[in-house]
This record gives C-alpha cells, structure tokens and sequence, in this order.
C-alpha cells in the first residue's frame, strides 16, 4: 500500500492523537488522493491550514500525494510574512490576537 509521511506543526497538533502529535508518522493511503483529502482524512481541518511543503516545496491543496512524498504542514503564522512561499492562498491568513 502506498504511503506518505506527515509532519504537523504547533495548534494543528491539537487534532491528531497523543502517539503521531509532534513528531513524524507514516500514513498509508489506497488510491492516488490530493493533500486537501489526506489532511481531512487524517482528521485536520483544512481552513486552519496555511502552509504545505511537500519534499520541502511549497503546494497548493490540489497537489497529488506520491508514494513516500514527505509533508510538512504549518497552521496559520501569527508574526511571519509567508507570502512568498504560499501557495494555498492568494494572500496568508493572519490569526488576530486577542486584546
């Protein structure tokens, strides 16, 4: 069965069990699926999702997972400016701090 290995990063951690949360885990998956419907699957919503690398290069949700790709995926940056490595949004989100 093909695979793929998943890194998620800070908040997004908060959506996964306690055994894969901030470490590197593999994910077995049947037929050929976009990250979009990998990272649902895995139990992440995608809108809280701002940045993918995929073998460390930015993606958009429609990418086509490969055998053995290797994800990083970030949640939204509060303090950076990642506009020019994202490629989910025309412009990043920006989480509002609270007063």
């Amino acid at each position: 069965m093909p695979y793929a290995n998943f890194r998620f990063y800070e908040e997004l951690n908060d959506y996964l069990s306690v055994e894969i949360r901030k470490t590197e885990f593999t994910y077995s998956f049947e037929k050929p699926n976009s990250i979009m419907e990998l990272i649902k699957s895995i139990g992440i919503p995608p809108e809280e999702v701002d940045l993918i690398l995929a073998n460390g290069i930015s993606v958009d949700f429609s990418y086509m997972v490969k055998e053995k790709d290797r994800f990083s995926i970030y949640p939204i940056f509060e303090t950076f400016d990642i506009s020019g490595v994202t490629m989910l949004r025309d412009k990043p989100l920006i989480k509002m701090k609270a007063k």
